[in-house]
């Protein structure tokens, strides 16, 4: 049957945004999937949560530490694990790296050294300026696609929930808004607007007179196909959450919660990282934003440089680690059994001594922690050069450098998706790969991890 779009409904499409334009009915494409026979499919974890360390860390001052005349006397270098660590300068995250919880990537290697560019590259398993990279979502985007399948009654939350995403943050791309990325503040009062500021009668009256005034609109069919279909469930997600008291305090924390985490905006969103995934509401995937890294100059210098992020990342996620690790799991494990943790700048940073400016550079070598969810801890999968300049031994049965996508695949097999899929489902009618095949080489999971 053939639409009739007169302007009144063109304008309810264009609010979409360009994501609109491709579920639109001027549009239809094949709902198929295929994948490829013999992929490595772990299935250890049921969660996942990545953080973004946003600027590229210095990986000779924190994963793979070198110590030289430039190392602080404050950073205190120890060795755990036959790994050399900064205890001065991470001591949580070394007392859980102790305790066998998380590993090191220290083979690590970036294609580009642009921020953006490598930000976004990370987050959606691909370059972002080839043709696919233009339509990608997010990896969190398909894993809440993936896992919507085994959603529950009364889980109310989406399934991709990002925490303090900024504008570093990749969305959906062509997929369905369904499974954008919730993108969230944390504040230790939880999310203001889960209440409407007249009070719920005064919502609940305006909310349904929205949907009497629509419900023509979301008609089977509508007139104007998905794009309805899509706000529709914007607007029915949104008002499930809220006025809930379990969605509403899964998104609170205590103040003493709030000083143990570091007291940042960091460990806020890891406390509430750790309450959404024991309150157990749907989401499936996390996205974490730690920036500050970017440390060109005076990278040691005192309270400055490279300490405030460190001191963030070591008492949020070190705590996260220690939290998920005492609570219990599905099936007698534990939480953190069930939680895959990655944490990964775009790249790292230049060595041996530091610049003039007191700082160093952008560099392609770096380093990726992984824990949880299956991962055998306390390792160190890799080695660089004695300048950590360049990978030694990559430590793993591809014999080359860990790329973004191998990461990507990684993630994804722990959680029981298939990374060699195709949905061929994409505006560009190519067929959208969940790991790109062209380069046969990258997109493998790291089955070394794993035992």
């Amino acid at each position: 049957m053939e639409s009739i779009i007169d302007r009144r409904i063109f304008f309810k499409i264009a609010a979409t945004g360009v994501a609109g334009y491709f579920v639109s009915p001027l549009q239809t494409m094949a709902q198929t999937v295929t994948t490829t026979p013999g992929a490595t499919i772990f299935g250890t974890a049921r969660n996942c949560v990545f953080v973004l360390l946003a600027g590229g860390p210095s990986h000779m001052d924190t994963l793979d530490l070198r110590v030289g005349s430039w190392t602080p006397v404050d950073f205190s270098p120890t060795t755990i694990n036959s790994i050399d660590w900064p205890n001065g300068l991470l001591p949580n995250l070394g007392a859980q790296l102790n305790s066998n919880r998380f590993s090191i990537i220290r083979s690590c290697q970036s294609l580009a050294l642009v921020h953006a560019l490598l930000q976004n590259w990370n987050q959606i398993a691909r370059n972002p300026a080839n043709a696919t990279g233009k339509i990608a979502p997010n990896i969190g985007s398909v894993v809440a696609l993936e896992m919507e399948a085994q959603r529950r009654p009364g889980q109310k939350l989406p399934g991709f929930l990002s925490l303090n995403g900024g504008g570093s943050l990749a969305g959906s791309g062509y997929f369905s808004g369904k499974y954008a990325p919730f993108d969230v503040s944390p504040s230790a009062n939880g999310i203001s607007n889960l209440n409407h500021p007249d009070g719920e009668a005064v919502f609940t009256s305006r909310y349904n007179v929205l949907m009497a005034g629509d419900a023509l609109l979301r008609g089977t069919p509508s007139p104007i196909g998905t794009p309805v279909d899509e706000v529709s469930d914007f607007y029915t997600s949104a008002r499930t959450m809220m006025y809930d008291p379990i969605v509403t305090n899964a998104f609170r924390f205590s103040a003493a919660d709030q000083q143990k985490y570091g007291n940042s905006s960091f460990g806020s969103a890891c406390v509430t990282a750790r309450n959404v995934l024991q309150a157990d509401l749907g989401v499936r995937y996390i996205q974490i934003t730690l920036g500050g890294w970017d440390n060109h100059t005076n990278i040691y210098a005192p309270n400055n440089g490279i300490y405030p992020s460190a001191r963030q990342l070591d008492a949020g996620l070190g705590n996260l680690i220690a939290d998920l690790a005492s609570m219990p799991g599905s099936q007698g494990r534990t939480m953190l059994d069930d939680t895959l943790i990655v944490a990964k700048g775009e790249f790292g940073r230049t060595v041996g001594n530091i610049t003039g400016g007191g700082g160093r550079d952008h560099y392609y070598i770096h380093s990726t922690l992984i824990g949880g969810g299956g991962v055998q801890g306390g390792r160190g999968l890799g080695k660089t050069t004695p300048d950590a300049g360049y990978v030694d031994d990559p430590g793993w049965s591809e014999q080359r450098p860990v790329y973004a996508e191998d990461i990507a695949a990684t993630i994804y097999s722990a959680l029981g998706i298939n990374y060699t899929t195709v949905r061929h489902d994409d505006p560009l009618g190519r067929g959208f790969e969940y790991i790109p095949q062209n380069q046969a080489w990258l997109g493998t999971p790291i089955t070394e991890l794993f035992h």
